[in-house]
């Protein structure tokens, strides 16, 4: 059904100022940079090409262009394409207004930031399905009001995968073009749908991920734009803001330019000032460049003495373990020569307690009644009386042998005298 209706909307298509089938569509072009070959992509192939190769290179349509522009020509091709662009939607009651760099362009003195290669325009999804309907693929002549008066001829292309609302492959997301056949300059269009109704009501996006509220474009303001008629969001100093923060609001030296508070204009600096700069940048990156060595070298510093306290720390303990372990291995050999020692004097007190137990273990004599019966009193007695009488007798015994050996121990002293 989308490829049905992309065909029917380019058979529709008629020239209502200048018959343009002479112009080779973007597709049939021979880029100038080698081709190279890309993975298969889901989706539409890219419509608008650019001959690349620098950036500059990238902001013309490879049909037409002839060689990048000087500074000053590019200037007045931008301007005179710009009013032609905005007289052309004005006369033909067809809503479009300024948006990205060149609504920043516009909130600093209504013209153009000359340093920006890039004009960018929106419309509405349902504007950019009329456009494709009815004004595709045609050629408009415009005169400027310059004096002598200048002619020029703008192509305005839709492309073929407008009639897809959401990014896909990426490949497109420029929507249309504004394109100065003469050079191939052009004006991005691009459009803005509610591509999520149900999840995010009033919520407007571009293909790029640009997204607007309705209260914030709504309603258009009406203004000037270099000298013409053009329109602006209502909330455009949020938008900006939002896109690009506060500091381009307020920024008033930027790309080689500087802004003049009295005549309000963006003027270009000398080459002699733009020389300084450049020096004072080197100088300045210079000085960073020495910062962050010296940082870099303050911090590598810092790391190795913190290093050495941690291998210094690491040194101790392992010291302090080593030295433990060598009081430990010590304790342990003397504990062992104990145990050996110990060891050898065990059999000594095991065969004293085992003769202790010898003694322990022989037989008790039986258990006596503590008193005695009247006839065993009398036979201890004699048995008593009887030991005391062989008692007295062996005394008497030894008295004798005793006084025998005396004797005879004085007559051997006799002899030896």
């Amino acid at each position: 059904m989308r490829l049905l209706a992309i065909i029917t909307a380019l058979l529709s298509a008629q020239p209502i100022l200048t018959h343009a089938a002479s112009i080779p569509p973007s597709s049939e072009l021979e880029r100038r940079e080698p081709r190279r070959e890309k993975k298969k992509q889901k989706g539409m192939p890219k419509y608008f090409h650019e001959p690349g190769g620098s950036d500059l290179g990238n902001h013309y349509d490879s049909r037409f262009e002839h060689g990048i522009q000087d500074y000053a020509d590019k200037k007045i091709t931008q301007l005179l394409m710009l009013r032609a662009y905005l007289t052309f939607f004005h006369d033909n009651h067809i809503e479009t207004w300024l948006a990205h760099g060149t609504l920043l362009g516009w909130w600093w003195n209504g013209k153009m930031l000359p340093w920006d290669w890039d004009i960018d325009t929106q419309v509405s999804g349902s504007t950019l399905a009329y456009l494709g309907q009815h004004w595709n693929f045609t050629k408009y002549d415009y005169t400027s009001n310059d004096d002598p008066p200048v002619r020029k001829t703008y192509l305005l292309d839709v492309n073929p995968a407008s009639v897809e609302r959401e990014r896909g492959n990426g490949l497109n997301i420029i929507d249309a073009r504004w394109i100065d056949v003469a050079n191939g300059l052009y004006i991005d269009i691009t459009g803005l749908s509610e591509t999520h109704p149900d999840d995010q009501p009033g919520v407007w996006s571009c293909k790029n991920y640009h997204r607007y509220k309705t209260i914030d474009l709504y309603p258009m303001r009406e203004t000037l734009y270099e000298g013409v008629p053009a329109k602006v969001p209502y909330a455009y100093d949020r938008i900006l803001t939002q896109e690009y923060h506060e500091k381009a609001l307020v920024l008033t030296e930027y790309e080689g330019h500087r802004w003049d508070p009295i005549t309000k204009e963006w003027m270009k600096k000398s080459d002699d000032e733009l020389a300084v700069e450049r020096k004072e940048k080197e100088a300045a990156k210079k000085e960073k460049q020495e910062k962050e060595k010296a940082e870099k070298d303050r911090k590598k510093d810092e790391e190795r003495k913190k290093k050495e306290e941690e291998d210094k720390k690491k040194n101790q303990e392992e010291q302090k373990k080593k030295d433990e372990d060598l009081r430990k291995k010590v304790e342990a050999q003397r504990q062992e020569k104990l145990a050996k020692e110990q060891q050898q004097t065990e059999p000594k007190e095991d065969e004293k307690k085992s003769e202790v137990q010898k003694t322990e273990g022989s037989p008790s004599p039986p258990l006596v009644d503590d008193k005695p019966s009247e006839g065993q009193r009398d036979e201890k007695l004699r048995d008593q009386g009887d030991g005391a009488a062989a008692t007295a007798q062996r005394l008497k015994r030894r008295s004798e042998v005793l006084g025998l050996e005396q004797e005879t121990s004085g007559l051997q002293h006799l002899r030896r005298r």
